[in-house]
């Protein structure tokens, strides 16, 4: 069996954690632009000054009050590894020559939303040429090799402007600024784009709002609210591309933790159920056009009030998206609360218990391929609309041997296993699956842990945790492996 001729195969990345050129072409601050790096075990940090005068750092993931924030700032004795990432504004040419060298149908990348607008889109502002101009350059160049663009319009950076302002998506202001962004680049790279998401891993404002949306806060209510802004943008934006290019096909993302109980105890059961809920909900809103039932219930639980505005459900029910995508990258097991297990090491942002049936990799994430099948299946089976596999892949350590090459077997063997379940999900199960976006396919910063000892790609970058590098880059074994399996439709897997 083998995936379509049009199944688009490729690979993924996005500009705060791989573009670099963060001080250039009249760019704006995002608000990944004040992150430390940091490991698996030391957290990443935002930097700012306090009202008190003092300067500030506290970890990205748990947060602060926004009114205690005077003005965010990039110190002297940090490393903000975000700033010149991996350097894909430089390189763009040859990194999208690697790309069409192992044949790819499709490459996903995001716009950071600072270089359109540097301060977001306010009133009044213009977008900036330059930065406009860097991005025809690359879709031109992507059209060279017949690679499709799927283009991520918010990913995990918020135009930190708009933040300093108001809490940017906190505030109901933001999905205007959005707008006048989105119709921007809409408008512009028709006929050049045609794939779109609105919003990367959205379901993650409630673990980290910093890094989804640049909103400061410990609240729930406050990170609730941000989401419902950012459902009713994603929803308007969808109708406004339709109304644009009615070719243009925009689908929402989602970061998807399949859950299995720890046990066949009914609590487990219960819990797993939870977890899949906790996850679905912000799909449920975007594919289904509305708050889900079990949601409401909970916020009327917790005294959470959503400010709507008049015409707001109706807006969601008007936009919903045409695809959806998702991030996968291991499974995890869920309990009842005073259950006694191993906890897992990490994962993707969220942390669990041990599932004794799988390795792990070197940091900790359960590698799990026929878990994919199972999301594969279970997402179709609830939306029954196109589903797109936007992220997948293997953080590792690589060694460059002495000969200059790199012998990443383990990759190769985490993505064979994967694509052969996808495999499995479209041909044996039925799945409508649009494509494979690998995640990190030119190596890259780690959104989680600012790390650049963490790698996925098929192409090994010259930068490393300390900052330095000459950004040169080469070629590792599972180049020639992927490039083999994409011209083989998958079949080819050795």
């Amino acid at each position: 069996m083998a995936l379509s001729k049009d199944f688009l195969w490729g690979g993924a990345t996005a500009a705060n954690q791989y573009e670099g050129g963060w001080n250039e072409g009249g760019r704006g601050l995002s608000s990944d632009d004040v992150v430390t790096n940091g490991t698996h075990t030391v957290p990443r940090c935002l930097t700012y000054v306090n009202k008190k005068g003092e300067k500030v750092k506290t970890p990205m993931f748990v947060g602060a009050d926004f009114e205690d924030v005077d003005h965010f700032e990039c110190f002297d004795d940090c490393l903000y590894p975000n700033h010149m990432a991996t350097d894909f504004y430089h390189h763009y040419k040859e990194d999208i020559a690697f790309m069409g060298e192992m044949g790819f149908k499709c490459f996903r990348l995001s716009i950071a939303w600072s270089r359109i607008f540097a301060k977001g889109g306010m009133p009044g502002e213009e977008p900036l040429e330059e930065g406009l101009q860097f991005y025809d350059n690359v879709f031109d160049e992507c059209a060279k090799y017949g690679i499709e663009p799927l283009v991520t319009l918010s990913h995990y950076e918020t135009p930190l402007a708009l933040t300093e302002a108001w809490n940017s998506w906190a505030d109901r202001r933001t999905i205007d600024c959005y707008l006048r962004y989105v119709e921007t680049v809409f408008k512009r790279y028709s006929g050049k784009v045609k794939y779109w998401l609105t919003f990367n891993e959205i379901n993650c404002i409630e673990l980290g709002p910093w890094m989804a949306a640049g909103v400061l806060t410990t609240s729930k209510q406050v990170k609730m609210q941000a989401a419902h802004h950012q459902f009713v943008a994603s929803a308007k934006a969808v109708k406004l591309g339709h109304e644009i290019n009615p070719d243009y096909k925009i689908g929402c993302m989602l970061a998807y933790m399949l859950m299995y109980p720890y046990s066949c105890n009914p609590e487990d059961v219960h819990a797993a159920w939870k977890g899949t809920l906790n996850n679905v909900f912000y799909t449920d809103v975007q594919c289904r056009g509305y708050y889900p039932s079990y949601r409401l219930k909970e916020f009327e639980r917790e005294g959470i009030v959503i400010q709507k505005e008049p015409g707001d459900d109706e807006i969601l029910k008007e936009g919903t998206v045409d695809f959806l995508s998702f991030s996968y990258y291991m499974s995890m097991v869920a309990a009842a609360p005073d259950t006694k297990a191993d906890k897992a090491d990490g994962g993707n942002l969220f942390s669990g218990i041990k599932n004794p049936y799988l390795k792990a990799s070197d940091w900790g994430w359960q590698i799990d391929p026929t878990g994919l099948r199972n999301a594969l299946n279970t997402l179709y089976d609830r939306y029954q609309m196109p589903l797109f596999v936007v992220e997948n892949g293997l953080g590792a350590f690589d060694k460059i041997e002495e000969d200059g090459s790199i012998h990443d077997t383990y990759r190769i063997d985490y993505l064979r296993d994967h694509i052969k379940a996808m495999d499995a999900a479209v041909n044996e199960d039925g799945v409508d699956l649009m494509g494979y976006t690998m995640w990190g396919c030119i190596d890259l910063v780690s959104a989680s842990t600012g790390e650049m000892a963490k790698r996925y790609g098929f192409v090994y970058v010259d930068k490393y945790d300390d900052g330095t590098g000459d950004y040169s880059r080469r070629k590792k074994d599972s180049f020639e492996w992927y490039k083999k399996a994409i011209a083989s439709q998958g079949t080819d897997l050795d």
